[in-house]
């Protein structure tokens, strides 16, 4: 990036000059847009916000209600210091934004995080990815290599349904870690009850309630903090973001199982440095080939790589012919919420 640039790497996050305002920063500023409602890109404290009105829930729920927030609806404009700004639908979590931005006859697309694969899946619990046209592209690749490709969602969750039945046959409790937000809700709407209880942990009912508040459908789900003993737990399916105190407390009282969702699964020495029973390979971000299908989609000619693993990918584009760089951004570590 330089000094010229539309968006420019500053510590607090990516900064757009000509209007004043970052996007997704770090730091409390005075003008934010957030792309979603994950922690390392929502943060409370900013003076004003702009989000996508699909997100505005989600966002409220993890802010504060007291947040002083704008949205808009998808492809709708506002503008701010000549600035044309607009968002548009990410696929990542309900609400995640990319953000268009267009100024001095430059047009510039940030991603945010998003999910696109090959085949053209889509995560049901959300707008799906609709490419920005754009001259410069700036994408995440938290999954930037080659290594990374999903299988069909559908397996996946069947799996995870055939899974939960054999441990209930048994009288095994099913825990399975999925973050918070957007994983967990993905999950849950691809279960088919009738197996057993569905028990989930306090934020996920949180990010739950949000959910279904803006008109996603949900299978009934009961809150569980560990503090009780609910009635059928040998047959039960409890949903707890990973780290969760629940998880180890459980182990203690009971038989269990423990599996972890996350493209992270992809990776067999992640499932056994973490002690987990199973683990299935589900990401919200795109894979390697969905990565290269949403940045040819955009027209874009030059494109900045960030928040991920940079290298592999920016060899892919210069390879294409275009423009390609990595620009330094502050982020908490990407696998924190993904």
């Amino acid at each position: 990036m330089s000094s010229g640039d539309l968006v420019v790497s500053r510590p607090q996050g990516l900064y757009c000059p000509a209007g004043d305002f970052y996007i997704d920063p770090v730091r409390p500023v005075e003008r934010a847009i957030i792309t979603h409602g994950h922690a390392d890109h929502a943060r409370s404290g900013h003076g004003q916000v702009l989000a996508s009105r699909e997100g505005e829930r989600v966002l409220r729920a993890r802010l504060g209600q007291r947040v002083s927030l704008q949205t808009l609806g998808w492809g709708e404009a506002t503008e701010h210091q000549g600035v044309r700004v607009s968002l548009h639908p990410a696929g990542h979590v309900l609400g995640s934004a990319q953000v268009r931005l267009q100024h001095a006859g430059q047009v510039w697309g940030i991603s945010g995080d998003y999910f696109v694969d090959a085949r053209g899946e889509r995560n049901p619990t959300c707008t799906p990815f609709d490419p920005v046209r754009c001259d410069v592209f700036i994408t995440e690749c938290t999954f930037g290599l080659p290594i990374y490709q999903w299988a069909p969602q559908a397996d996946v969750l069947r799996e995870i349904q055939a899974w939960w039945q054999a441990n209930a046959a048994e009288g095994v409790t099913s825990v399975l870690l999925a973050y918070s937000l957007g994983k967990a809700q993905r999950i849950l709407a691809g279960m088919q009850p009738g197996v057993g209880p569905i028990l989930v942990q306090p934020a996920i009912e949180a990010m739950n309630q949000a959910y279904r508040e803006s008109g996603v459908a949900l299978p009934h789900t009961q809150v569980w903090d560990g503090s009780s003993r609910p009635h059928d737990l040998g047959r039960a399916l409890v949903f707890a973001p990973p780290g969760s105190a629940l998880v180890e407390a459980l182990r203690h009282q009971r038989p269990c199982r423990v599996a972890f969702a996350s493209g992270w699964m992809r990776l067999r020495a992640r499932r056994r440095q973490s002690l987990l029973d199973n683990g299935f390979v589900l990401s919200d971000h795109a894979d390697w080939p969905g990565l290269q299908r949403a940045i040819l989609a955009t027209g874009a000619q030059r494109v900045l790589v960030t928040h991920g693993q940079e290298t592999a990918l920016l060899q892919w584009l210069l390879e294409q012919g275009l423009q390609a760089e990595a620009p330094g951004t502050t982020r908490v570590p990407h696998d924190r919420e993904e």
